[in-house]
């Protein structure tokens, strides 16, 4: 699930595949080709996944994960040498109800004793627009691995201003099969789709 986040780089490392050289200028900037080489780490205060699925066709639930970790070593003159991980605590999944979460992290769900993170590792981006790509990798949860695909968007790049750090931001957006993953209680009640809303900003290092 999450992430899934970190991989939103690759989308930053296609599309400044053929650029001269990376600008040091510090932006901002909404286009791609300006954006940095080098290291990245996600900004854990602004590195989420908010996720809804169907309740029991009455409504659509909304929750979010927080704790999201990733990493990029982003090559944008060879983006195949671009490594990207992320790490996703399941025990921070929230429902917004105290009572739901524990059922969520108990065995009917997450089983976040036994399986306490998710990971994700971003393998194939084919951009589609100068700004957008669908990412393909690799989703571990709840010990399954299965591929995973999603759509990216680049937002801008530069010195945030509260920080004065290099930072660059991205937004992403996924359906997966939670059944997929082992993950199927209450179905099909619950919905099997599980639609995935990402948030992430990465700091230079």
């Amino acid at each position: 699930m999450r992430t899934p986040l970190a991989a939103l780089l690759v989308v930053m490392a296609a599309a400044t595949a053929n650029a001269q050289s990376p600008a040091q200028d510090a932006g901002p900037t909404t286009d791609p080709t300006q954006v940095r080489a080098g290291s990245y780490v996600l900004d854990a205060a602004h590195g989420k996944i908010t996720w809804s699925v169907s309740h029991l066709g009455y409504s659509t639930y909304y929750g979010q994960i927080t704790d999201v970790a990733g990493q990029a070593d982003l090559d944008p003159k060879d983006p195949g040498k671009s490594r990207l991980t992320v790490t996703i605590g399941m025990g921070s999944i929230n429902a917004l109800n105290e009572a739901l979460n524990r059922h969520l992290q108990g065995p009917d769900f997450f089983d976040t004793q036994k399986f306490p993170t998710a990971t994700f590792t971003a393998t194939l981006v084919e951009p589609t627009s100068p700004t957008t790509a669908r990412v393909a990798g690799s989703l571990t949860l709840k010990g399954v691995t299965k591929p995973v695909a999603f759509d990216a968007t680049f937002n801008r790049a530069g010195l945030n201003p509260i920080d004065k750090r290099y930072t660059v931001g991205f937004d992403g957006w996924a359906v997966i099969k939670r059944s997929d993953f082992g993950v199927s209680a209450f179905l099909p009640a619950i919905g099997d789709d599980v639609s995935l809303r990402l948030e992430g900003e990465f700091k230079a290092q």
